[in-house]
């Protein structure tokens, strides 16, 4: 369906090598020589990396920073929970004792 219209060259030869063969005769057609330099570009050098080098000091002392923050941070999630579970249930006994009172009152006319 779709189908290019530019001859095919796989490498740049400078013979151009059409898509279909031709029909008409051509004439034979000369490779241009180059006028310039083939000499191998060098190649580029790699900027040095710095790595990250654990000594056994660093790295006992990175395993004890990753611990104290798991527990700061599990320290912290506790609490949280534990002030929601407490306003929860003073909530809950502020509603019981609302209640009573609101019965009291009523029987009370």
């Amino acid at each position: 369906m779709l189908q290019p219209r530019i001859p095919v060259n796989p490498l740049p030869t400078g013979t151009v090598i059409p898509l279909a063969p031709s029909t008409v005769p051509t004439a034979a057609v000369e490779p241009v020589a180059c006028h310039h330099d083939h000499t191998p570009v060098p190649a580029p050098v790699a900027a040095p990396r710095t790595t990250l080098q654990l000594t056994p000091g660093s790295a006992l002392a990175l395993a004890a920073g990753g611990g104290t923050v798991v527990l700061v941070v599990g320290a912290v999630l506790v609490s949280m929970l534990l002030a929601v579970a407490i306003t929860g249930v003073s909530v809950a006994l502020i509603a019981v004792m609302l209640r009573l009172v609101v019965r009291d009152m009523q029987k009370g006319r």
